[in-house]
C-alpha cells in the first residue's frame, strides 16, 4: 500500500522544539521525559505516554490510528513552549 507520507527511520534528531521537561517541571529525572524534536528531514518526533489503547474507543469521527501508529500524550505546556520554534506553514 502506498501512503502519501511515510516516516523515514534514518532521519536523525536535529533540534529540540521548546524546552525540556525538566525546565517545565514535568519530569523529575532524565530517564522518563516527554519531548518534541525536529528531525533533520523536517519531520517531528514526539516522545510521550502511549495512550493508544485508552483512546481507541473514544476517537472523534474520522480519526483513525493505523496499525503501525501510536497515540502519544505530552503535557500541553510542552507544545506551548515549542510554539516559538515552530515555523508558520
Amino acid at each position: 500500500m502506498n501512503r502519501a507520507w511515510e516516516a523515514d527511520p534514518s532521519a536523525l534528531f536535529a533540534r529540540r522544539l521548546g524546552k525540556t521537561a525538566q525546565e517545565l517541571h514535568k519530569s523529575d529525572d532524565d530517564e522518563d521525559c516527554p519531548d518534541i524534536w525536529q528531525l533533520e528531514n523536517g519531520d517531528i518526533a514526539v516522545i510521550g505516554r502511549d495512550l493508544t489503547t485508552a483512546y481507541t474507543d473514544h476517537l472523534p469521527s474520522g480519526v483513525r490510528i493505523g496499525h503501525d501508529e501510536r497515540l502519544v500524550v505530552i503535557p500541553g505546556i510542552m507544545l506551548s513552549a515549542a510554539k516559538q520554534d515552530i515555523p508558520d506553514a
